[in-house]
């Protein structure tokens, strides 16, 4: 009974599992058609609102355009009669008169230009009615248009230009905006402004028949003032030119009511854009919230100003098809896993049996009992290949134990080995310090960090006859090849050392020796000085290595190193001496290229200018410096492996 409830509960399981993933897929399946449909009706309905907007632009155009070729068509005449008001004002009617959407026309002459007509004259025309047109010579002593921003600015600007929109002086409700032009007199100089008043609420009557025309073009749009759908005109700023509540025209701030909807920064992106004159297409990254609510934004250029045509679409009105679509859609999947349900309960009972049996067996072997028969399967399918699979893992487990015992015990002897050996090369280093306690004129620390277990670089120093010797190396590569080079070298130096102080000697003596038989063709790098304790003299030899750091008199010097090859690299090579004077005080700063070529995880190195920058900030004895740049290095290469032998020794000269 108890076999059977958990055969019956794994087959449950596995039942559950195959639904949740066929839920989840069909779920996806559901949304990418709701998305695909929503984009599908997003763009149709945007195609529409673009071909709607090209039009509504036209005909804005259009209707501008009518209005500044009336002008000018007149300008010869008007230049003509420049100094005849009453001939003016007749040309005034006559613009006014034969463009119906002109609705006054006027030119606004500069300060006392008739001084018998007082100090400001323009000859006007305004429009009553749809017949009748009444012209006037309109004069003034005290504030006229003189003192009116707006004709300042076109003074100033002396070209033709539509100026921003504004409010009627007479009615104070209707928006107009003027087409301005500049008159010359016959010397060419500026003498007036001739300006034509358009009324903006032609603008509207266009919108209502764009909205008739193309009704019919998209899913679910509109192109009026409605429920969903709103379209308008912007000046750049944002103010509104055109609104279904006139209340709002030239009062109110379209950019004031975008808001971020799902993704940040989309609204100030769009605002940007449309200040630009740049002009929207259908991607969903233009969905922002209007008034608090999710719309579609579409937004174009209008030709020849600097205005904006939008036309904002509620989300939800092109949301509706795709939900209703991927609702069905659901409803048939769920149908779909009901019958799915049955039909994998049925076979995934009936297939739970023989793995029931080989999981019994699979819990004795992984006991360790190796020896364990295997329940005997009669079908030929996957599960009999998992039994014979088990049968071959039984087998392959017994030797690979044994195989694991004697590597096992190879691997602690090895490393046995390498931490004697580890221990033999370190105490082959200088390491007590201070290292001479009973002198004031030198002070020295050194260290060595192997990037294995043993590695190939070396430094080492004594005194003798009063002058110290030191160097610093590397041997090429890694691990045991390399500490048995390091210990050869290391050895030598002392020898040579012994019988001279001529630092190219020694690494002369250097290179012979590590030549000889040399058919690894391994070499090393090798910094060699002798300083003269006395004199601060000190003479050094540099054999490919990299040029040490002096650090004297708060500052950091790079020390001159000739290009000399590596020892052991062929023998019989001549390596030049040179020399430098030290001062107490100075620090000479010897390293590897396991220091400046440390590299971070992003394999980045730490670099001759951050060890300058370190060297700068820490202190010039030995000690503190290089354990600053200890830290500085592994804070620089945080959690990476070291990829090479890390060695620096600092010897500063006091001068007691």
């Amino acid at each position: 009974m108890k076999d059977k409830k958990y055969n019956h509960s794994f087959a449950r399981k596995l039942t559950r599992w195959v639904m949740l993933v066929m839920f989840v897929m069909m779920s996806g399946l559901a949304y990418l058609v709701y998305v695909f449909t929503k984009e599908l009706v997003v763009e149709n309905n945007a195609d529409a609102v673009h071909v709607s907007m090209q039009a509504y632009g036209k005909s804005i155009s259009s209707v501008m355009s009518n209005v500044s070729v009336a002008v000018k068509n007149n300008l010869f005449d008007v230049e003509k009669n420049v100094n005849q008001p009453l001939q003016l004002q007749a040309i005034m009617e006559r613009i006014v008169r034969q463009n119906p959407h002109i609705r006054s026309c006027g030119i606004s002459f500069i300060d006392n230009y008739f001084p018998q007509h007082g100090r400001a004259l323009c000859p006007y025309a305004c429009r009553k009615d749809s017949v009748t047109v009444e012209g006037m010579l309109m004069k003034a002593q005290g504030n006229t248009y003189l003192d009116s921003e707006w004709f300042q600015e076109a003074i100033a600007a002396d070209s033709a230009y539509w100026s921003k929109p504004f409010f009627d002086s007479v009615d104070g409700k209707t928006p107009l905006v003027a087409y301005l032009y500049p008159i010359h007199d016959s010397k060419g100089r500026l003498v007036a402004i001739l300006g034509a008043d358009l009324s903006l609420l032609f603008m509207s009557e266009l919108i209502n028949d764009q909205y008739h025309r193309f009704e019919g073009e998209g899913w679910a749009i509109e192109i009026a003032s409605n429920d969903e759908t709103n379209s308008y005109v912007l000046a750049n700023d944002g103010t509104y030119i055109t609104h279904y509540d006139q209340r709002r025209i030239l009062r109110g701030n379209f950019f004031v009511h975008i808001k971020d909807a799902d993704k940040p920064g989309g609204a100030q992106d769009v605002i940007n854009k449309m200040k630009e004159g740049q002009t929207s297409h259908n991607e969903i990254d233009k969905l922002v919230r209007v008034n608090r609510v999710k719309n579609f934004l579409f937004f174009t250029p209008l030709e020849g100003t600097d205005w904006i045509l939008a036309v904002s679409m509620k989300e939800i009105s092109l949301s509706v098809i795709g939900i209703i679509t991927s609702s069905m859609m659901v409803l048939l999947f769920a149908l779909v896993m009901m019958v799915t349900f049955l039909v994998c309960r049925i076979a995934i009972v009936r297939a739970a049996n023989p793995l029931k049996q080989l999981a019994a067996t699979a819990d004795q072997v992984a006991g360790g009992q190796f020896d364990t028969p295997l329940p005997v399967i009669n079908s030929h399918d996957e599960i009999h290949l998992l039994r014979d699979s088990f049968d071959n893992m039984q087998h392959s487990l017994k030797a690979y134990i044994e195989e694991l015992k004697e590597t096992m015990t190879a691997k602690a002897s090895i490393e046995s080995e390498l931490k004697i050996a580890h221990d033999i090369q370190m105490s082959m280093l200088p390491k007590t310090y201070p290292a001479f306690p009973n002198r004031h004129d030198i002070d020295i620390y050194g260290l060595v960090m192997p990037a294995k277990a043993v590695g190939g670089d070396l430094y080492d120093f004594f005194i003798r006859d009063e002058k110290l010797f030191f160097c610093i190396g590397d041997v090429s590569g890694k691990g045991v090849p390399a500490s048995l080079v390091m210990a050869v070298t290391r050895s030598l130096f002392r020898n040579i050392a012994s019988y001279t102080q001529d630092s190219g000697h020694i690494v002369l003596a250097l290179n012979e020796a590590l030549s000889v038989n040399n058919d690894t063709g391994m070499f090393v790098t090798v910094f060699l000085g002798v300083l003269d304790l006395a004199s601060g003299h000190l003479t050094y030899t540099s054999a490919g290595h990299n040029p040490p750091l002096l650090l004297t008199d708060g500052e950091v010097h790079v020390v001159p190193c000739d290009a000399n090859l590596p020892v052991g690299v062929m023998p019989g090579m001549q390596f030049s001496v040179q020399s430098l004077q030290l001062k107490a005080g100075d620090t000479i700063f010897l390293y590897t290229d396991g220091l400046n070529e440390a590299e971070d995880a992003e394999l980045r190195q730490f670099g001759m200018d951050k060890m300058q920058q370190v060297a700068l900030a820490s202190s010039t004895d030995p000690q503190p410096l290089i354990e600053a740049m200890t830290h500085a290095v592994r804070q620089f290469v945080g959690d990476a492996e070291q990829s090479d032998d890390l060695t620096m020794l600092a010897v500063k000269y006091t001068q007691s």
